[in-house]
């Protein structure tokens, strides 16, 4: 009786032992596994989606990540790019933001009607554009505008000041001091829309040479900057029709001048908050545009980088932390 006695109560500690052994594993495996789920949470919260939608008969491609977050940062990219521009952007900006990402009819994944469709002019992408924001429920926000994004974003600013909280201005033009050289053959465009002068402008800028030559020129190290870019932007021009498109826009580029008082006008006025961020190896849009923002904008943070016109690709990191201390600095009140 003693041995079996003791036998049976060394078996229950053993079981006791081993339950409890077993409890501590279920205990620990359940907080690996909250854990876990909460770090999937945290990254399906800043993962950016891919989504269309149509907007005027225009299927519209856009990024969008950050949705719970209460403050909007729209990003207008230029030529001959697209959202694509800012793929790294987005994942560090919407941990803390809601940021929207569109391709214009034309760009990217979005739709490219031809010309006997659609009227490629900068009025008619920034009508688009507006109508996007409206249909997406972009009431209030900061808008980050580049190259094309420029006077686009600029035409809805000053049309709907009241929605603009601030602005993110990179490599994007308001003023004559910034149309310098690069821009003569274009500037003969709009003089004379011959073929000649298009034929100019087909040669010389929707080549893949040309287009890698955006990506690359002033830069402070060209192996930093991938491919990819211009890969994926000269598939896009390649399209059949498109060429036809980019010179139609580089011919309606020539209302954006005459807007420009208007523009100065609109940051005199209404004084949005202001981050320049800006390459000034850019030989498109030179440093000598980006200073006269100084002279109209009051509360404006002023930064010239040592980069090109693709300032992001080098540069990425360096303009993120920028624009999330300047949104923090300026906080308005949520959509």
């Amino acid at each position: 009786m003693n041995t079996l006695y003791k036998f049976t109560n060394n078996s229950a500690n053993k079981s006791a032992k081993n339950s409890n052994s077993f409890k501590s594993y279920l205990m620990a495996a359940a907080g690996v596994l909250m854990f876990n789920l909460g770090g999937i949470n945290d990254v399906e919260a800043s993962q950016t989606l891919h989504k269309t939608i149509n907007v005027q008969g225009q299927d519209i491609f856009y990024r969008e990540a950050g949705i719970e977050n209460k403050r909007t940062i729209v990003l207008l990219h230029g030529f001959p790019t697209s959202s694509h521009m800012y793929r790294n952007l987005i994942p560090k900006l919407s941990k803390k933001y809601h940021v929207i990402a569109p391709d214009y009819p034309g760009f990217g994944n979005s739709s490219m009607p031809s010309l006997s469709d659609f009227e490629y002019s900068f009025d008619n992408l920034a009508q688009i554009t507006d109508a996007f924001l409206a249909k997406v429920g972009a009431t209030k926000y900061t808008m980050y505008v580049m190259d094309y994004g420029a006077p686009i974003g600029f035409r809805i600013a000053a049309a709907h000041p009241e929605r603009v909280q601030g602005l993110i201005i990179q490599n994007g033009n308001a003023y004559d001091e910034g149309l310098r050289d690069f821009w003569e053959p274009i500037k003969a465009y709009w003089h004379d829309k011959s073929d000649e002068n298009g034929k100019v402008l087909r040669d010389s800028l929707l080549t893949i040479g040309a287009t890698e030559w955006q990506y690359t020129n002033g830069t402070r190290n060209k192996e930093t900057i991938s491919p990819d870019n211009w890969i994926v932007d000269q598939a896009k021009l390649d399209r059949p029709g498109n060429k036809e498109i980019q010179l139609e826009l580089f011919y309606s580029y020539g209302t954006n001048p005459v807007l420009y008082p208007q523009w100065q006008a609109y940051f005199r006025e209404h004084q949005p908050p202001t981050l320049l961020v800006w390459g000034k190896g850019d030989y498109i849009f030179p440093e000598e545009g980006a200073h006269p923002y100084k002279q109209d904008l009051e509360n404006l943070d002023f930064h010239i980088l040592d980069t090109g016109h693709f300032a992001l690709e080098e540069d990425g990191d360096v303009i993120a932390k920028h624009i999330l201390k300047f949104m923090k600095k300026n906080k308005h009140k949520p959509n």
